[in-house]
């Protein structure tokens, strides 16, 4: 497996991201949460995503440069249209406006539409818990890419619809963020592109029998991705089922059709909440205190050597690939290259 230092890897994600069409703002912001996400162990939403990127501006299903657009706001609230911008930074620039209305009165919820590919989630949910905010972010796809079918059901119905809530907690926010199918679509892809099975419990065929195939969930017609909750993944269709209502039916936007809307992308909605002006600041910083020691606290099982809460396995992660570099499988390296020798990108040195 090739093995590239993350400084490396972050700078050619900008030259290709500069070369694909992307401005100098949208390379830099895109390139680094990419880079962070393979560092916390989401490579579903890492470098495996630019060759994708990159075609989407080609093909205008991106727009670089776009504005956001700003339809409607209050006090606490911002409904915006994304103008099929570049999705990581139109997410932080939501975040921000919310934030600063968070701040003033206690509470901001923000929608956008027609947003490009935000990224991974819980990468806002830690940004806003350096301003000390708790965060509940969420979305859809506009009905464009349904990959999980309702139980019982063969045809997929709904996109993964991934929740992240982010709480401030000393310098180790506490993070959940999680896809309500069984995993997120990028993590099929990625096998697929390396040309590995996926674990059993992930994929549906055409015809609702298991399959370890990730090629199954792009044929003709369509496998599907296995609801989250195992034999009770009524649960985590019902969750995403609200999770689409939230997205695209709240925010003016699209939820899933028959008619599959024409261009991929999120309908975006994101709640930032600023504690200090609910129960107080130190009180909140007290509770949060005492329940993740309580939990840590837990006696273990028999080959536990730690109790783990949410961040905790991306912050361990992130130490070892920053100490060690990030290894890529063969095959997502060589779309890279491969992406790189047609945009006469350099591409950089591996072990």
């Amino acid at each position: 497996m090739p093995v590239i230092t993350p400084a490396a890897l972050e700078k050619f994600a900008e030259n290709l991201l500069l070369a694909g069409g992307a401005s100098a703002e949208e390379a830099t912001v895109t390139a680094r949460s990419l880079v962070d996400s393979n560092m916390r162990g989401y490579d579903s939403h890492g470098v495996m995503r630019l060759p994708y990127y990159i075609q989407a501006i080609k093909d205008g299903e991106v727009i670089s440069g776009a504005p956001l657009t700003v339809l409607d706001e209050g006090p606490s609230r911002v409904v915006a249209d994304a103008n099929w911008g570049v999705g990581q930074v139109q997410g932080v620039r939501m975040l921000k406006m919310l934030a600063e209305k968070a701040h003033k009165s206690g509470q901001a919820i923000g929608t956008m539409t027609h947003c490009g590919h935000i990224g991974r989630l819980g990468e806002y949910c830690e940004l806003a818990a350096a301003e000390g905010l708790v965060t509940l972010l969420m979305v859809n796809s506009h009905g464009a890419a349904v990959r999980v079918a309702p139980p019982g059901g063969k045809s997929p119905r709904l996109s993964t619809n991934p929740l992240a809530i982010g709480v401030p907690h000393k310098d180790s926010p506490l993070v959940l963020d999680f896809s309500t199918s069984a995993t997120a679509e990028g993590k099929v892809r990625v096998k697929k592109i390396a040309g590995e099975k996926v674990p059993e419990g992930w994929l549906l065929d055409c015809e609702g029998k298991p399959t370890t195939d990730p090629n199954t969930l792009y044929g003709n017609p369509p496998g599907s991705i296995l609801p989250m909750g195992g034999t009770q993944g009524y649960k985590g269709f019902g969750l995403g089922l609200m999770i689409e209502i939230f997205t695209g039916a709240i925010s003016g936007g699209v939820t899933a059709r028959p008619e599959l809307y024409p261009k991929k992308g999120n309908c975006v909605f994101m709640m930032v909440i600023d504690p200090g002006l609910y129960g107080g600041a130190s009180h909140f910083k007290a509770e949060v205190e005492q329940l993740c020691e309580y939990i840590r606290s837990c006696p273990r099982m028999d080959g536990c050597e730690e109790i783990m809460l949410p961040g905790d396995p991306e912050r361990k992660l992130y130490e070892r690939r920053k100490a060690s570099g990030l290894s890529l499988d063969a095959e997502n390296w060589n779309a890279l290259t491969a992406a790189a020798q047609k945009l006469n990108v350099a591409v950089p040195q591996v072990a």
